[in-house]
């Protein structure tokens, strides 16, 4: 039997070649490599001098990405989170040479469309929802063993999901009957939660959002990176982010907004304006960037993507 072929369309390839502004000789890291479209665009960018550094922690993206460019001896992979990217650039003797930094975050087509990885609900598969399927706890193991005030602040801190609370409790309840342990299962479960006329899409969105966020740690690992992120550019590198849900967003904009504008002062402080300007340490480059209609009608899942772009100046 063959494997199946997941397709994948990088979400904002255009806009973001043109906002990362590849130099041939520079070098460059795609921290969330998935299927590869924009770093493979990136490399062709790349003269002999330039580096590629590709990062996932699903298994699956890293054997797609040596099979796609491991022999080429400009490029560098790892099969990590890019929330440790600073300690691998360390022993690559990299930090702050970074022209640029690419992280499209989320889940990438490939991962949905594949059943088994327990990330959509719409075929039935095992309920995982790991990034790394080597590594912790599947999202059925921590429903099994949660408690219910567990549950119900993950779904609503996560998820914003309003019917957090009476989920849970239907979890809690259901699980000492029969294990939770497929996707269909779980949505048929919060489908009976959530009441019909608040359906403006699918009852288990925000809830299997919630899940994966919270077994996968994502919106901890990108404050790790951008707390490092000081450490990974060049003055003069961008950083640019995907995001896909608000929380992600969220996380960004107040770290792009928070080192690129001078801080509220007190009136009456005896504070320079020197002294001010030095705290500013980025740049923005635009404003945040959705994706266009043709790309929406080729990529529907591109319709809630948001790209910031920042560039170090301090």
């Amino acid at each position: 039997m063959t494997e199946p072929d997941f397709s994948h369309a990088p979400v904002m390839h255009d806009e973001v070649m043109q906002k990362l502004n590849v130099q041939p000789g520079g070098v460059y890291v795609d921290g969330t490599y998935g299927r590869g479209g924009h770093a493979k665009s990136i490399l062709s960018c790349l003269d002999k001098n330039g580096r590629l550094i590709v990062m996932d922690k699903d298994p699956d993206a890293i054997k797609a990405a040596q099979e796609s460019m491991g022999q080429d001896s400009r490029v560098t992979i790892f099969h990590d989170d890019y929330a440790h990217l600073y300690e691998r650039l360390v022993t690559m003797d990299l930090t702050q040479s970074i022209d640029g930094v690419l992280l499209d975050l989320g889940v990438s087509s490939p991962q949905l469309d594949d059943a088994t990885r327990g990330f959509s609900f719409q075929k039935n598969g095992p309920l995982d929802m790991r990034m790394d399927p080597t590594q912790g706890e599947s999202a059925a193991q921590w429903l099994a063993r949660a408690d219910e005030a567990d549950i119900s602040r993950v779904l609503w801190d996560f998820g914003e999901e309003r019917y957090a609370r009476r989920i849970a409790g239907k979890i809690v309840e259901i699980r000492q009957l029969t294990a939770i342990d497929d996707t269909a299962s779980l949505a048929e479960l919060i489908r009976g939660c959530v009441p019909q006329g608040k359906r403006h899409k699918h009852p288990a969105t925000r809830s299997f959002q919630a899940i994966r966020i919270h077994i996968n740690q994502e919106l901890a690992h990108i404050g790790y990176f951008l707390d490092s992120m000081f450490d990974l550019l060049k003055i003069g590198g961008r950083l640019l982010v995907i995001s896909f849900h608000s929380l992600e967003d969220r996380l960004v904009k107040r770290f792009f907004k928070n080192h690129s504008s001078r801080p509220k002062i007190p009136r009456g402080l005896p504070v320079r304006d020197s002294e001010l300007i030095a705290s500013i340490r980025l740049k923005l480059v635009g404003k945040a960037i959705k994706a266009g209609v043709k790309e929406l009608e080729l990529n529907p899942r591109a319709r809630s993507a948001v790209l910031r772009i920042a560039e170090r100046i301090a």
